[in-house]
C-alpha cells in the first residue's frame, strides 16, 4: 500500500463523495467543489489556518476577502445584519449567482482571513446541488474563492483545477461543466439605501434595480472589497487584444458570432454560452503555442458587461 495517496483525490459527486469531502474539510483540509458558476476551493471558514491554506494554494494576495458560502438565509444572518433591501435581495435571488457584502456580526464565527480585517463579509446562498449537500453535510460555512492559481483563468471543469492546482488540494469533486462559468455577481449594499455592483456577474445590474427600487452607485472605491477587483485576476499570462475582428500574425483568435476565430466562444452569438465558455477558451488559449490572443468584439448588453469586465482584466 502506499504511503501517501495521490492529490487531489478526485471524488464522484454522490454521497459516498460528499461525505469524504466534508471529512477533509472539517479537518482543515481544501476541496475543489463545483458550484453553479465555477468551480470553488472550498476550506471552513472559521479557522484562519484553513483560509490561509486557499491563499498558501491560490498564491492569492491575502488583503482580498473570500465570499463565505452558506446554506441558507438564516445561516448568513449568523455572520451578517440583513437589513429590508438585503432580505429582499436573498429572496428574490438566493439560491443563486448573487454574493451579498453586507455588515459584519460582532463575534462572527468566521476567520478574520476571510474578511481580510474589513467590517464587511461577502455572502452567497450557492444553487448547485453538489456545492449545496457538501454545505449540509459539512455543517459548516464555507469560504470558497475560484478554485486557480491566483491570477490566472477560472476554472469551469475538474481539469482545469487539477492543472491549475495539482497537489496543494487534497480533493476535487468532479461534477462536470459549471452551467454559467462566470463568477458571482458581488452587490455591497451601503448606508443610506446606496448600493453598487463592485463585480459584474450572471444576475445584472437592472435585475437588481428591479428588486431594490433604485439605481446603482459608480464603483468610485479604490479599496479591495471584494474578490476580482484585482485587475490582473483573469490574466491568461499572455498577451490578449481585444475587439478584434481578425487576428495578427501569432495570435490565438477567440471568436464570437460572425467572427469565426481558431475558437468561437459563441458561433450563434449567444452571450450566455459565451459567458460559460469564456474561462474554457481562456485555458485553450494560454495553452496554444501561439504567443498572443486576440479576442473578437463582444456586446455589451446583458451579461455580455460581465464578460467585457473579465477580458479588460485578461487583458490588463
Amino acid at each position: 500500500v502506499m504511503e501517501h495517496a495521490s492529490r487531489p483525490a478526485i471524488l464522484a459527486p454522490d454521497r459516498a463523495g460528499i461525505a469524504e469531502a466534508a471529512r477533509i474539510l472539517r479537518e482543515g483540509g481544501l476541496v475543489a467543489v463545483p458550484t453553479e458558476t465555477v468551480y470553488g476551493l472550498a476550506a471552513r471558514a472559521d479557522r484562519d489556518e484553513s483560509v490561509a491554506a486557499i491563499y498558501k494554494a491560490k498564491g492569492r494576495p491575502s488583503f482580498n476577502p473570500l465570499i463565505v458560502h452558506v446554506p441558507d438565509l438564516e445561516s448568513a444572518q449568523a455572520l451578517a445584519t440583513f437589513d429590508a433591501r438585503a432580505l429582499q435581495l436573498a429572496d428574490a435571488f438566493w439560491p443563486g449567482p448573487l454574493t451579498l457584502v453586507l455588515p459584519l456580526r460582532a463575534d462572527p464565527p468566521v476567520a478574520a482571513a476571510v474578511t481580510a480585517g474589513l467590517a464587511t463579509v461577502a455572502l452567497r446562498c450557492p444553487a448547485h446541488p453538489v456545492m449545496r449537500a457538501l454545505i449540509a453535510e459539512t455543517g459548516l460555512p464555507l469560504a470558497a474563492p475560484s478554485a486557480n492559481r491566483s491570477g490566472g483563468v477560472s476554472p469551469t471543469d475538474a481539469a482545469h483545477v487539477v492543472s491549475s492546482l495539482q497537489d496543494r488540494i487534497d480533493a476535487v469533486i468532479d461534477a462536470g461543466a459549471c452551467e454559467a462559468g462566470l463568477e458571482s455577481t458581488i452587490v455591497a449594499l451601503r448606508e443610506g439605501g446606496r448600493w453598487q455592483v463592485l463585480r459584474p456577474g450572471p444576475i445584472s445590474e437592472p435585475h437588481i434595480a428591479a428588486v431594490l427600487g433604485t439605481s446603482s452607485d459608480a464603483v468610485t472605491s479604490q479599496t479591495i472589497e471584494a474578490p476580482g477587483q484585482l485587475a490582473s485576476h483573469y490574466a491568461p499570462g499572455k498577451p490578449v487584444r481585444l475587439d478584434a475582428s481578425t487576428a495578427q500574425t501569432g495570435e490565438f483568435h477567440i471568436g464570437f458570432g460572425d467572427v469565426a476565430g481558431d475558437v468561437t466562444l459563441s458561433a450563434s452569438g449567444d452571450l450566455d454560452e459565451a459567458a460559460a465558455r469564456l474561462y474554457a477558451l481562456l485555458h485553450e488559449a494560454a495553452a496554444s503555442p501561439q504567443p498572443r490572443i486576440a479576442v473578437a468584439p463582444i456586446p455589451h448588453d446583458g451579461i455580455g458587461a460581465a464578460i467585457n469586465d473579465r477580458l479588460r482584466r485578461a487583458a490588463a
